[in-house]
């Protein structure tokens, strides 16, 4: 068997005199591992010995340092999603943007506090396509005697939904960029890396075991490395309570939907007839493009249930195109603003960005048909450097990068409708200068050109607030007078919608480089993605540290 990529988890707590807050030391081992529990035999990359990964537990303020060893043969970094990494961006963990990789048979120390963030988030491989199987649940508990903003719950259970290859993901997106088409579609979804009955899985599928009267918080991620997700639980309602690790109003629905690299906490009250209950995870593509469109299936157990078990309690699933239930459910959800959780979008703006999303075609003299396809923000396709931008931003090291990446798109045209003539872009890396603690509005447009899909899109180092939403082109004069600037929801990562538009605001208040993509794993392959540079403030706190002394070297 080859070796292994393995984490673990070691724990350790020091109390101070003076601060309540704790230091959590976990090692994380990055390993392959022959598995058959998945579709077929092959070989996975994994964390400490398990998949999904383990999951890191801290408290609100806590300093979390992670030693992660590589023992595979690919390179390997571990990004905190979701973390704000406050003075502490050598430790985000994106190749090549804030670090060169850990290279094999190499360790790197991340060290990093969570600074005002409770709730759950994941983190992953953040190189290629790795984190497909490495990925885990990040569990960010309150203060301690702080209590949630809503009921207790009696327990909590983590579901961490993902995609199954049957093939190495690494030759998968290699044989793609080769050829310079689309990438093969996973083969199927996961359940806690359980596929349910898909034809050639060995797998019996996941089962959340309950006791009647009862009520769980759920803590469910979506670690999808392309599909947005639909999850629902037959004969339950589902109460949202949180989005991205921040705390929302609640409400009840009976389907959620995740974007991947999204978060959503609810309450399950588990006061239906006692039995098995079917949970389903589908798919949402409102595109005729191919994608994986197998339901995942698990089961919802009541304990205590007589011998023989009845029948499983079915449950009809969203269509494949469903968006208007993707439209209630983002509509739903309001960020608290309250005197604990207060809502501080910024009001006024210093810099007004408009990103246009394309998919083009470029010449490519490797590549089978002589083109590829790629991916732009403002006609520009993000070439990733070889070295890491963080160290050539700190060091003032010249020739990695540019800021000028353009606020507008080059040429306007009707974004959602004909496409273009000329669908060719402009390769660089180009990157956009904010001063310390400006505040920034970005629109960020979806087209209709080759691919028109949802587009998740994350932004390391910061959460945000989505002000607002809408189909088709954006109207700068219309559509920011119905902006909702008193409630928006905070969060890390939102889906462009499939012809439409979404606007974001957040204040820039962290000194780094801080990496803007698309959480779909294909469209970051193509260069759907950018950068900013946030400038020193005034003072050591309002300065990026130098990076640490075994920051890996490229």
């Amino acid at each position: 068997m080859e070796p292994r990529l393995l984490v673990t988890f070691l724990v350790a707590l020091t109390f101070s005199p003076f601060v309540q807050s704790l230091v959590r030391h976990y090692k994380l081992s990055v390993v392959l591992k022959n598995t058959t529990k998945l579709c077929t035999t092959k070989s996975i990359v994994i964390v400490n010995g398990q998949f999904p990964g383990p999951t890191l537990y801290a408290r609100e303020d806590d300093t979390v340092v992670v030693r992660v060893t590589n023992h595979v043969k690919y390179n390997v970094t571990i990004h905190w999603h979701g973390i704000k990494q406050i003075q502490t961006g050598w430790a985000d963990g994106p190749a090549y943007v804030t670090q060169c990789p850990i290279q094999p048979g190499q360790s790197f120390v991340y060290n990093f506090t969570i600074t005002g963030q409770r709730g759950t988030l994941l983190w992953h491989a953040h190189i290629t396509w790795l984190r497909a199987t490495v990925h885990g649940a990040i569990v960010i508990l309150p203060k301690r005697g702080i209590p949630y903003p809503f009921p207790k719950p009696d327990k909590e259970k983590i579901i961490i939904l993902g995609e199954w290859w049957k093939s190495d993901v690494e030759a998968v997106i290699n044989q793609a960029s080769i050829s310079g088409l689309p990438p093969n579609i996973s083969d199927a979804h996961t359940i806690n890396g359980h596929p349910g009955q898909v034809p050639g899985c060995t797998s019996q599928g996941y089962t959340l075991h309950v006791e009647s009267g009862k009520t769980y918080l759920l803590r469910i991620i979506n670690a999808a490395l392309n599909d947005e997700l639909f999850f629902k639980i037959a004969g339950h309602k589902l109460t949202v309570v949180e989005a991205d690790a921040s705390y929302v109003k609640p409400f009840e629905i009976d389907t959620i939907f995740l974007s991947p690299g999204q978060t959503t906490n609810v309450l399950l009250t588990s006061n239906q007839i006692v039995g098995k209950y079917l949970i389903a995870v589908t798919p949402f593509m409102d595109a005729p493009i191919g994608f994986d469109n197998v339901t995942s299936f698990a089961t919802l157990r009541y304990k205590n249930t007589r011998q023989p078990y009845p029948k499983t309690i079915l449950t009809t699933i969203p269509a494949l195109n469903a968006t208007p239930l993707t439209f209630h459910f983002i509509d739903s959800l309001r960020s608290l603003n309250s005197k604990d959780y207060p809502t501080r979008v910024p009001l006024t703006v210093d810099h007004s960005l408009f990103f246009v999303i394309t998919v083009g075609l470029n010449p490519c003299d490797t590549c089978l048909q002589g083109i590829k396809l790629v991916s732009a923000i403002n006609n520009i396709t993000f070439v990733m450097p070889t070295t890491s931008l963080l160290e050539a931003h700190y060091y003032k090291i010249k020739g990695a990068f540019t800021d000028d990446f353009p606020a507008y798109p080059p040429v306007a045209f009707n974004y959602t409708g004909t496409q273009p003539a000329n669908i060719q872009t402009n390769n660089g890396t180009r990157l956009y200068r904010l001063s310390f603690n400006s505040t920034v509005q970005i629109v960020l447009q979806g087209t209709a050109m080759i691919a028109p899909e949802n587009h998740p899109f994350h932004l390391h180092g910061y959460n945000f607030f989505v002000v607002g939403q809408g189909l088709g082109n954006f109207d700068p004069l219309k559509d920011p007078l119905s902006f909702n600037l008193v409630d928006p929801v905070e969060r890390n990562t939102i889906g462009v919608p499939n012809a439409g538009w979404v606007a974001i605001r957040f204040r820039a208040d962290n000194p780094g480089i801080w990496f803007l993509h698309c959480h779909l794993e294909v469209h970051t392959t193509w260069g759907l993605k950018m950068a900013f540079i946030v400038d020193n403030g005034n003072g050591p706190n309002e300065t990026l540290p130098p990076p640490p002394n075994d920051l890996p070297r490229c």
